[in-house]
């Protein structure tokens, strides 16, 4: 019967702290059961699967995904900023810069 396992990996990463759990689970396993055995939600208990969403090598997916051999399932933690309003943010802090902002070079630098 060991034979008939696949390896799988159950990824969750924190700013401070990450964790990669290689599994062996039986073929037809699913997202949600690889993250339960991984022991991870014990090690995480900030993870709420009805909350974080899951995915498979970057790509979100649903928890009743069936696993195939050499899957990394990641978790992923809420977004504190939303990409959108952080990227228009950035560009017009960008555009400050551009019409003033910043050193000019003196005679000598390079680039003069």
């Amino acid at each position: 019967m060991v034979d008939e396992l696949i390896d799988v990996e159950v990824a969750y990463a924190k700013p401070e702290e990450q964790a990669l759990i290689p599994l062996r689970v039986a073929p037809g396993t699913t997202l949600e059961q690889a993250i339960l055995q991984s022991g991870v939600l014990e090690r995480f208990p900030e993870i709420d699967l009805a909350v974080n969403r899951v995915g498979i090598f970057g790509k979100v997916a649903k928890k009743d995904t069936v696993l195939n051999p050499g899957d990394r399932v990641e978790i992923y933690r809420p977004l504190i900023a939303d990409p959108k309003e952080a990227r228009k943010k950035r560009a017009a802090e960008g555009k400050q810069m551009r019409k003033g902002g910043g050193r000019q070079p003196a005679k000598g630098d390079a680039g003069s």
